[in-house]
């Protein structure tokens, strides 16, 4: 491994999220009301053991690229792979609909749109990792996106989501357009993971220039 972005959970932890997890040396969690990730800095028999210390009240959780022989007290329920894609170019935004940045008084409706196309990733504390933006149309919240794990000179676009009923207008793009070009101004280098076989998503994504950097193992433990 040569990149933050090989092991991208751990290094989140370890730097500008510290404060939404816990964790050591050896291993970290965010806190269950935040997100169901967490990261190891190395496949051994030691961060294993030290994972399973850090897991509190989480019943299932996930691991990207990098995981331990084995956490006591867990199994493995799913692995796969997910394509890591990043862009290196601010893409033309699309035109749309107005966009709003989403706080407290939009929680309840980014927590029924992820629940209803992501089920499972999204809490009532994940929009403290970044900044999240959606799109309403006639008082409906039709579509977001947002930042998730912040990395060392990288910053993860995440939280894509539109409602069934708004498919098809763009949303999607016009938004991650939009956080892309952001990211870049910042100096950072914005990434994202996605499904290979989400072939919808990967089009979008690689319209807006955003290309694959690798495949990363992905992993997730059940109580």
């Amino acid at each position: 491994m040569n990149s933050v972005l090989d092991n991208p959970i751990w290094h989140a932890l370890r730097n500008h999220h510290a404060e939404l997890g816990v964790g050591d040396g050896s291993a970290a969690a965010y806190r269950p009301e935040v997100a169901p990730f967490v990261g190891v800095p190395a496949a051994d028999e030691n961060s294993g053991a030290a994972l399973s210390a850090w897991l509190g009240e989480h019943k299932r959780c996930y691991l990207v690229g990098v995981i331990p022989p084995r956490v006591p007290g867990w199994r493995l329920a799913d692995h796969g792979v997910i394509d890591q894609m990043i862009c290196a170019a601010p893409p033309e935004v699309p035109p749309g609909p107005a966009v709003v940045e989403l706080g407290a008084a939009h929680l309840e409706d980014m927590l029924a749109l992820t629940a209803l196309v992501y089920p499972g990733y999204f809490r009532r504390e994940t929009p403290r990792m970044g900044r999240y933006f959606g799109i309403y149309i006639n008082g409906r919240f039709a579509a977001m996106a947002g930042e998730r794990m912040s990395l060392p000179g990288y910053r993860e676009i995440s939280g894509v989501c539109t409602h069934p009923d708004h498919l098809g207008r763009g949303y999607a793009q016009r938004l991650v357009a939009l956080l892309t070009r952001d990211i870049l101004a910042a100096g950072l280098q914005p990434f994202l993971h996605v499904s290979a076989v989400n072939t919808r998503a990967k089009r979008i994504y690689e319209h807006l220039g955003y290309f694959d950097r690798c495949a990363l193992a992905h992993y997730v433990l059940q109580r």
